[in-house]
């Protein structure tokens, strides 16, 4: 696609670099592909990357140097950010689909609940990003038959280890916290354990399938 990469200056310390302008699964691999090359050698003066569904976002020491150096330097790899770089893991998440508005998310599709869970289990999901919340990692893509806008109300004090979806992903929950998306079902996996020295299951590039408990 013409007009990218576009680099857009974020603050005095940070540069964000843009390869898309949506929710892609190729433009997601390249993102993490050129965030894995800059993990092998990240430029002068760039102290983290945080990489998103379009874009990967370079925090800097502006005493060290600036948004125009790291531009160059990111701008090199760009070309070299393709899939092959990227290692992605397999990750099995058991779930029990019990959850709350399991059925009102069936009616609304017009399916079975049962119908519901077997697409959702048929699918292989990968980590787009992380974010909103330590180790809450944004999976797609959702079978186009399961896909449901979010709801207009906000559910408050939602457990940690809730399956939720709306829109084309599905997600995990790994603390307690709000949420407008339907909750379909539960999982006892520990996606997030911050007394460990790699705190985070699933990371931006992952494979993820689930698979039934108690049916």
């Amino acid at each position: 696609m013409s007009g990218w990469p576009l680099f857009r200056a974020v603050g005095e310390a940070a540069l964000q670099v843009e390869l898309g302008d949506r929710i892609d699964d190729a433009v997601n691999r390249r993102i993490l592909a050129l965030d894995a090359l800059l993990a092998r050698d990240l430029p002068a003066g760039v102290t983290e990357t945080v990489p998103a569904y379009a874009a990967l976002l370079l925090h800097f020491d502006p005493l060290v140097t600036d948004h125009g150096a790291v531009e160059q330097a990111v701008r090199g790899l760009v070309p070299k950010a393709v899939a092959g770089v990227l290692e992605e893991r397999e990750r099995v998440i058991p779930v029990r689909y019990d959850g709350p508005e399991l059925h009102a998310a069936a009616e609304r599709l017009g399916l079975a609940a049962e119908t519901l869970v077997e697409r959702h289990l048929a699918g292989l999901y990968r980590v787009y990003m992380c974010g909103f919340a330590p180790g809450y990692a944004y999976l797609g893509s959702l079978d186009e038959t399961l896909r449901l806008p979010r709801k207009l109300e906000i559910v408050r004090d939602v457990p940690a280890g809730t399956l939720i979806i709306a829109g084309a992903q599905c997600i995990v929950t790994t603390q307690t916290m709000p949420t407008g998306w339907w909750r379909i079902g539960r999982s006892d996996a520990t996606l997030f354990e911050p007394s460990l020295a790699m705190p985070f299951l699933l990371a931006p590039g992952d494979r993820v399938r689930f698979v039934a408990e108690g049916l």
